[in-house]
């Protein structure tokens, strides 16, 4: 890939995919990759980190990629908003920006934020916002142990709280005032598009002319977004795609033992939406 931008990966938490970021980081190779914020929540540190070595690991292959002569940027997001003290510090190769212009191959000039401050219940409850954010977490610890039960059965990955937001009405109309908003700065701001993260539901469409990119998260979603050399746009769905792998690989065993079953669904459903 040229370029990848990843966030909301929300390290220290045990909410946070981190053996599917890892599989990911070893498997890509580009020249760019954007850290979109909220990728360590130190928000968590007053109630104690979890940590394990499969997140050790994620921080490891970051400055390996940046030792191998990937362009890192890390952009911090409001549960890392420690860093903001460090702008335009470099450590060990990872450059920190509040915010950066990122010029596609095609010439698109694309505004990389994380989105928090256009978000106008965490910037002004922000208390409020944090017990939000346990409970959040207690879904999201539902939702580990309800896709552990799908896995034995056979069944993908599913998000239960991506799930229960979008059945929220309310939550949709405030995720939709969020991606509006945003466009409306990235345009006033010359920019053709813009790439944020925060809300954690991965999308990309156009909004009165102006390019709306989210990355997703490695909480929920577990999705990239992903330009290649010509300037093309992806958003990855990496668990689906791993899905869509384990699928394949197991037609193929079973036509090795002479057992006739289905073809796999394939890797174009791990592509949600992609522009040029």
């Amino acid at each position: 890939m040229r370029t990848v931008w990843i966030s909301d990966v929300h390290l220290g938490t045990r909410s946070c995919k981190a053996d599917l970021l890892l599989a990911f980081l070893e498997e890509v190779r580009t020249d760019t990759l954007y850290l979109v914020g909220d990728i360590i929540d130190l928000w968590k540190a007053k109630s104690g980190l979890y940590w394990n070595a499969s997140q050790n690991k994620v921080l490891r292959r970051v400055l390996e990629l940046a030792a191998e002569g990937t362009r890192v940027v890390f952009v911090p997001g409001n549960h890392d908003e420690y860093f903001r003290d460090f702008l335009g510090m470099n450590w060990a190769g990872v450059e920190i920006l509040d915010r950066v212009a990122h010029e596609t191959a095609d010439g698109r000039r694309l505004l990389v934020i994380h989105g928090d401050e256009f978000d106008a219940f965490v910037c002004e409850h922000k208390w409020l916002a944090i017990v939000g954010g346990h409970l959040y977490d207690w879904t999201v610890t539902v939702n580990t142990a309800l896709n552990w039960v799908r896995r034995r059965i056979g069944l993908g990955y599913w998000s239960l709280s991506q799930y229960l937001k979008l059945k929220a009405k309310q939550a949709t109309k405030v995720i939709g005032n969020f991606e509006r908003v945003v466009t409306d700065y990235a345009r006033h701001q010359g920019f053709d598009g813009v790439v944020c993260g925060h809300i954690h539901k991965p999308e990309m469409r156009e909004i009165d002319g102006v390019l709306y990119c989210n990355d997703g998260d490695w909480v929920e979603s577990c999705t990239a977004l992903v330009e290649n050399d010509a300037g093309e746009l992806q958003l990855l769905d990496w668990a689906a795609l791993l899905d869509a792998r384990r699928a394949e690989e197991r037609r193929r065993a079973a036509a090795r033992s002479g057992r006739r079953v289905p073809a796999a669904a394939g890797a174009t459903a791990a592509y949600v939406g992609s522009a040029r």
